[in-house]
């Protein structure tokens, strides 16, 4: 896989490849269905994010972003979807802290599109109105996390977030 790095980018400094994207898992839920469909819908709904990171060989990553989104109707789950979209990405020539951003922010904010796409697919697929999620500031969620490490003195990972 280093190789189509090197095909792919020209030159001595950081190079970055995205190799593959790829829906690693998904799931979708409707608990109180049939039910659910027979009340007005008026949906209180909630976003989870979460990403990990995979070394795999020589400069290349697995960066897996999972998304569930959780929707109720009162005390009632109307439904929740999953979703764990995952790419493949080289990184070569990047200091510690460049390549702690591409991976926790860069790489996820790479994902996203292909996770909202596959989200608002599912849930009209189930039935519900289709949600659009709004765009997500990885760069602000990754130095977030930084920060929150070194406040209570951690070290801080590659591609955290």
């Amino acid at each position: 896989m280093t190789e189509q790095i090197n095909a792919n980018n020209v030159g001595d400094g950081p190079q970055f490849a995205l190799l593959r994207i790829y829906l690693k898992d998904v799931s979708f839920e409707t608990p109180n269905s049939p039910a659910i469909f027979m009340q007005e819908l008026n949906q209180d709904v909630n976003l989870q994010l979460n990403t990990s990171v995979n070394p795999l060989e020589d400069d290349t990553y697995e960066v897996v972003l999972s998304v569930t989104v959780t929707a109720k109707q009162g005390d009632k789950t109307s439904f929740l979807v999953e979703v764990h979209q995952a790419g493949i990405f080289a990184l070569k020539g990047f200091e510690e802290s460049q390549k702690g951003a591409m991976l926790g922010a860069y790489c996820p904010n790479t994902l996203f599109p292909f996770a909202r796409e596959a989200i608002a697919d599912l849930v009209m697929k189930g039935g519900f109105p289709q949600i659009l999620l709004a765009p997500i500031n990885f760069e602000a969620l990754h130095a977030q996390k930084i920060a929150r490490v070194r406040e209570k003195g951690g070290a801080v990972e590659q591609g955290v977030t």
